[in-house]
């Protein structure tokens, strides 16, 4: 179950903050680690820090962006302690642990954390069903980096060994991947920039809450499948 959820970092700047994660996520038996766009990687100073933690660096997956770190993933979570103009779903800690255990049962599950100095940027978090958060003092609500991971792994780790999970059923619908969301929403804003229900200037903001609105539905595969069919229909193609 935690082997299909992995720790997603982008654009992390320190060496040693790397190292420290890849400590705590073997103190709970997580594994899969993914770099997008590391300042320095590999390095001495992650594997000092890392304190026997080295198979866990030696596998870590590294990719250019953040859409190749997550394109197999159904369920993208997103970390911020930053308000956002536009609402997403939100999951603090615990609740964050309880759906990600939940679905990786059966998906490829995400947990994304940005950069030191200023988190996930709102077009990274437009690739994520959740935001997710730690609840602490709202006037210093800043959590280094590695110390932030800890905590989500821990709840993770105690999720998956303390609680039972129900089994989701044999009828449910595999989840879409995150590259099915994604080519949904290109073919979506084409279908709608050429009916003209969307300028170019427009796009962003529209199709950033038309991603909010179908983030709550948790697509399916077939679902996906459907609409595009629809769009398809939409811009005179029987294709």
């Amino acid at each position: 179950m935690l082997a299909n959820i992995r720790i997603v970092l982008v654009e992390t700047s320190h060496p040693g903050n790397i190292g420290a994660i890849a400590r705590a996520m073997k103190n709970m038996a997580l594994t899969e680690l993914y770099l997008v766009k590391p300042k320095t990687f590999p390095s001495a100073d992650a594997t000092a820090r890392a304190s026997g933690a080295d198979d866990v660096l030696a596998s870590a997956v590294v990719c250019d962006t953040l859409n190749e770190a997550i394109a197999d993933c159904e369920v993208v979570m997103g970390a911020s302690a930053r308000d956002r103009t536009i609402g997403w779903p939100t999951l603090l800690a615990k609740q964050c642990a309880q759906q990600a255990v939940q679905d990786a049962q059966t998906n490829q599950v995400a947990l994304v954390f940005g950069r030191e100095n200023s988190g996930l940027t709102n077009a990274e978090l437009d690739s994520c069903q959740y935001l997710i958060r730690i609840p602490c003092n709202k006037d210093f609500s800043s959590l280094n980096l590695a110390a932030a991971v800890q905590v989500f792994t821990y709840e993770l780790y105690s999720e998956a060994n303390q609680k039972a999970v129900e089994q989701v059923s044999p009828e449910s619908e595999p989840l879409a991947t995150s590259t099915q969301i994604e080519g949904f929403y290109q073919h979506l804003q084409e279908t709608l920039t050429a009916i003209d229900f969307i300028q170019s200037g427009q796009s962003n903001s529209v199709m950033r809450r038309l991603r909010r609105l179908y983030s709550r539905s948790r697509l399916s595969t077939r679902e996906v499948d459907i609409l595009r069919g629809i769009l398809r229909m939409s811009q005179g193609s029987k294709e």
